[in-house]
């Protein structure tokens, strides 16, 4: 069982869903990195927000330890999903996502504008 903590508000596990995976390409449809693509690093579907590379870079102080040297060390903050959009290498843009499924039976993405179909690198 799954405890969900301090914040209650966090839906249940099979109720978080979102539109996007690790490894996609995504661009940021709002906020101060509009117009940015990166690739989705971590996903957090309970909380709605993904990490990607090069967005929402947030400076952290961090104490030297035994493993690494301290400083201000930039990295990437979660930012929600919802000013996320799958990008599409064919339209060069972002673009909604629907589902189809081939010949053989496997069940893949497809872009909603040209049909091209979406995979995320490995």
């Amino acid at each position: 069982m799954i405890k969900r903590g301090i914040n209650k508000k966090l839906p249940k596990p099979h109720e978080a869903k979102v539109h996007i995976r690790k490894n996609d390409m995504v661009v940021v449809i709002a906020g101060k990195d509009k117009g940015k693509i990166g690739k989705v690093l971590k996903v957090f579907p309970r909380k709605g927000r993904a990490i990607v590379e090069g967005v929402n870079i947030v400076k952290r102080h961090m104490k030297p330890t035994p493993y690494s040297s301290g400083g201000i060390i930039e990295k990437p903050a979660p930012i929600h999903v919802s000013n996320l959009m799958i990008y599409c290498p064919k339209c060069k843009r972002g673009v909604r996502i629907g589902k189809k499924i081939l010949e053989n039976g496997t069940k893949v993405r497809v872009c909603k504008k040209c049909g091209e179909i979406i995979e995320a690198e490995e």
